[in-house]
């Protein structure tokens, strides 16, 4: 059976609005309950829905493209889905950027049945179906008109509906405006050509340097700065901060000062650590300037100060490219803390104590955790840290209790909890030769369940409180003596936010120079000289 090509680009409009925006359509229905008051409300926006895929659709419709890009369509989209539908997810162009840097091991943590039944079902049968079907094109020019002529119709239909309802869609774009970042495929197709023009941007940048004027302020004894980067830690499930679970046991018995009211500069790894180290504030921040700029441990580095990067997650998103330094542990198989792809963070820590024996010099080490990521939290730490019970074992969350997966998540927690003490621990052990002083600041937070959320990287300004308020402590050795540590604990309840890190940082190591921000150094206030 023959059918033309228009034909096809309808049906598939239609198949696209029906069954991919599952997510989409709660969304709508959770501001616009379905019953015979809105009815007409949810018809408008499925003809505007489909009028706008099928536009967007008619982009690709010639003789050969037609058909390998509808089944890459499906294919795609229905793995956006997938994702949309199981944690809550939004697909832009941030979400995008962590799939290209998700790595195997993490990649493997989001396999599951049910992704592969729905490729199934919503992927591979209509690529099939695609794919036999027989499609008649016209003449170039006549299929050219019938285009047109199609694009017309669907412009037609658009501005009736927004006419119509203009009442509705003018306070559904104006109060509701995030709903629309769920409609598939057109909106991960937004975020992809926003990704692809970034990424592009990237290109042949030219490093402005920052911090020429550094200088390191020589102590009695060089200063040992251990910086902890952690990762999906949020704030309201470390006991240090009233939650309900002892998540923190080990931290609780050392003299650490607990930061209560930290807050992320983004909802993911790839915004929020580059941030972290950057000069620049959260408002200012795009990924493409921080490349731009040299960040705090360029300026430490200029100053005179020995850098070591030690990973345990995917990279350093750029953040240790200058640095000579860097060791990403999950290449390595390290014995008793390495196996089938995943390395507990406790291995970030083996061989650290020979590096500080070797050259006793001011030094900042980053230790880059792999900590809460998820969804396969029960995976992040070793089995006798399984305290809280039951424990979601699945990646698939929204199968799981709420109450089993913040289990996993809070044994991941504490485990962190353990490594934090074993990190101070070092510390102590090198007090003689060095003034300590350690700070542990999670990237970003993560969502559980709460409203249907999972995991992390929602667009922020619509973000969950879960997701940017995160957990942050430091431990300073007894001989750091050139802060008041009763002053510093007495103002670690005020908020703070990562934009502090990049003055905080140079201030714990007394590194003088012009881009130091004293109302940005969180412990300015209590510096004694």
């Amino acid at each position: 059976m023959f059918k033309s090509s228009q034909f096809i680009m309808i049906i598939s409009s239609l198949f696209f609005s029906s069954f991919y925006n599952d997510l989409f359509w709660k969304k709508v229905a959770a501001v616009y309950p379905f019953g015979s008051e809105n009815i007409w409300y949810f018809i408008s926006l499925f003809m505007v829905l489909t009028t706008v895929i099928y536009t967007v659709l008619n982009l690709i419709n010639f003789k050969y493209t037609l058909k390998p890009a509808l089944i890459i369509l499906f294919m795609i989209t229905a793995s956006a889905s997938y994702f949309m539908n199981s944690y809550g997810v939004v697909i832009d162009s941030k979400m995008i950027n962590n799939l290209f840097e998700t790595q195997t091991a993490e990649a493997r943590d989001l396999l599951s049945l049910k992704l592969f039944l729905d490729l199934f079902l919503f992927g591979i049968l209509p690529s099939i179906v695609i794919y036999f079907s027989k499609i008649e094109y016209k003449t170039f020019g006549k299929h050219l008109l019938i285009k047109l002529l199609g694009i017309i119709v669907a412009f037609l239909v658009l501005v009736t509906n927004l006419y119509v309802f203009s009442r509705f869609y003018s306070s559904f774009f104006r109060e509701h405006k995030p709903i629309r970042y769920y409609t598939n495929p057109t909106y991960y197709l937004y975020s992809s050509g926003k990704y692809i023009n970034s990424k592009y941007q990237n290109h042949n940048i030219i490093v402005q340097k920052t911090g020429l004027d550094a200088k390191l302020t020589e102590g009695k004894k060089p200063k040992l700065l251990i910086l902890v980067v952690g990762e999906s830690a949020r704030a309201d499930h470390f006991s240090l901060n009233g939650y309900k679970k002892d998540t923190n046991p080990n931290l609780q018995k050392e003299n650490v000062i607990d930061f209560k009211n930290m807050y992320s500069c983004g909802t993911e790894t790839a915004t929020s650590v580059p941030c972290m180290f950057s000069v620049l504030d959260r408002s200012d921040f795009s990924i493409k300037k921080a490349l731009e700029h040299e960040n705090v441990l360029d300026v430490a580095k200029r100053a005179g100060v020995r850098i070591k990067w030690i990973d345990n997650n995917s990279d350093s998103k750029g953040v240790a490219t200058r640095i000579k330094d860097v060791v990403n542990i999950r290449n390595k198989k390290i014995e008793n803390f390495c196996d089938n792809g995943e390395c507990r963070d406790e291995a970030l820590l083996v061989g650290l104590q020979k590096y500080l024996d070797k050259n006793v010099t001011d030094t900042i080490v980053v230790l880059h955790q792999m900590g809460n990521h998820g969804p396969a939290y029960y995976k992040r730490y070793p089995k006798r840290f399984e305290k809280f019970k039951p424990v979601c074992k699945s990646n698939q969350l929204q199968e799981c209790s709420q109450e089993s997966i913040a289990n996993a998540y809070d044994n991941a927690i504490l485990y962190t909890d353990y490594f934090l003490s074993k990190t101070i621990d070092i510390l102590k052990n090198n007090t003689k030769k060095y003034d300590t002083a350690f700070l542990y600041m999670s990237d970003h937070g993560e969502s559980l369940g709460e409203k249907g959320v999972y995991l992390h990287a929602m667009p922020y300004f619509i973000a969950p409180v879960a997701q940017r308020h995160v957990g942050s402590v430091a431990w300073f050795g007894k001989d750091f003596d050139h802060l008041d540590i009763n002053c510093v604990r007495k103002n670690a309840n005020k908020e703070y936010s990562q934009d502090d890190y990049f003055s905080t940082v140079l201030g714990l190591m007394d590194i003088k120079t012009k881009v130091y921000d004293k109302k940005k150094d969180i412990f300015a206030q209590c510096r004694k000289n």
